[in-house]
């Protein structure tokens, strides 16, 4: 009877004790906090196609549903329709900053933080912060909101993905000097096309719904061309084609019903303090991606880049890779065949991606009898060359 009546009492506590627990306490009990933030990005292809707009449209929506939702910066460019629905949401004010004599708005993460909102509205992911503020860039702004568990919302031109940059360059001739390293495309967790056809986005441009009618026709001549627009059009497509395609794989493997990849293909670049190697490293960093395999960038040693501007360009070279998210290597050796060919063993690479630079004369002899010299120290691999030209 004793154990009846205490077991009892314990059994009355507890249903108090639930009774009275907030609808807030009960809602963590059944939902339980996530591990970080969801990153969902609006990507485009060029100025105009609507990302921001589409970007406030869902978190309007969110808001509307009961979500706390705010914005932590939105770049209108003067168009009238982004200012507006902008308006609709709380904006947590920016902080300033004085730089050379003139003060400079940027988005506060601090307040961010601690107004601890569920959703925050972020524009132009590349953007590079002014000198002074907490993070260089805006990307490394929104990677500590994400650990903090806030959802975000973002914005992103294909272009400005690093591993773009040297192909938009050949494409366009314009060099873009803001980008997001490849990693950051990789912890997207949604992505959203902000799609628009290229006749459709020359049609804005003309009627100054972009930018200025005074500069709506040199953009028209320039980077807004057909032919440039077709080819970043097709650029930004891959990109969410890529994220889709890891989604789904993630999606599979958790629900084991797919079977684990026995051979994964290993893509080796080899790369010199030439800055046309970072052309190289893209097309190998396209080429893992696509296959679901692994970058490897190689250096190979053999003392001839021994003066202050190649030491720089080979530095630069190899952080172009790294944000790629490649694994470099670096090797000696009597000559890069030997160098190489040691690596590829050594490393199991499956394909490997030359630069041809040197097409005249003794250099073209030279580069050639590297090549066969490789490929008779070589155990058996895919070799791909590739034209690369010194920007």
């Amino acid at each position: 009877m004793d154990v009846t009546i205490s077991t009892l009492g314990k059994t009355i506590a507890a249903d108090d004790q639930a009774m009275t627990k907030t609808p807030e306490e009960w809602l963590q009990e059944v939902s339980p906090e996530k591990p970080r933030g969801i990153f969902k990005l609006f990507l485009g292809y060029a100025p105009g196609v609507g990302k921001t707009y589409a970007m406030l449209s869902e978190a309007i929506r969110r808001a509307s549903r009961g979500e706390d939702v705010i914005v932590g910066v939105v770049e209108s460019h003067g168009r009238k329709a982004t200012a507006e629905l902008a308006a609709k949401l709380d904006r947590v004010p920016p902080r300033k900053l004085e730089y050379k004599g003139t003060t400079f708005e940027e988005m506060d993460v601090d307040a961010i933080l601690a107004r601890k909102p569920a959703v925050v509205v972020i524009d132009e992911l590349a953007h590079t912060n002014i000198e002074g503020s907490k993070h260089a860039k805006r990307y490394e702004d929104v990677m500590e909101l994400l650990e903090a568990r806030i959802d975000v919302l973002s914005t992103m031109n294909v272009q400005h993905v690093e591993s773009v940059g040297p192909t938009v360059q050949q494409i366009t001739g314009v060099q873009v000097r803001e980008t997001v390293p490849d990693w950051v495309m990789q912890r997207v967790d949604e992505i959203v096309l902000a799609d628009l056809t290229p006749q459709a986005l020359q049609k804005r441009m003309e009627r100054g719904d972009i930018y200025p009618v005074d500069r709506a026709q040199r953009a028209l001549s320039h980077f807004f061309r057909p032919g440039n627009l077709i080819a970043l059009r097709e650029l930004a497509l891959r990109q969410v084609t890529g994220v889709v395609d890891r989604s789904l794989d993630a999606f599979l493997e958790k629900e084991g019903t797919q079977p684990a990849h026995t051979v994964r293909e290993r893509i080796g670049v080899c790369v010199s303090s030439n800055p046309a190697a970072q052309y190289l490293i893209a097309r190998g960093s396209r080429m893992a991606q696509a296959m679901g395999g692994d970058l490897y960038v190689f250096y190979v040693d053999v003392g001839r880049d021994t003066r202050p501007d190649d030491q720089k360009t080979l530095a630069e070279n190899i952080r172009f890779a790294e944000n790629l998210g490649g694994r470099v290597v670096r090797g000696t050796g009597g000559s890069i065949a030997d160098g190489v060919a040691q690596l590829v063993r050594e490393h199991h690479i499956t394909q490997v991606i030359f630069g041809r630079s040197a097409r005249t004369g003794w250099q073209r002899y030279l580069y050639l009898s590297a090549i066969q010299r490789f490929l008779r120290d070589a155990p058996s691999v895919d070799v791909h060359i590739v034209t690369q030209e010194a920007r």
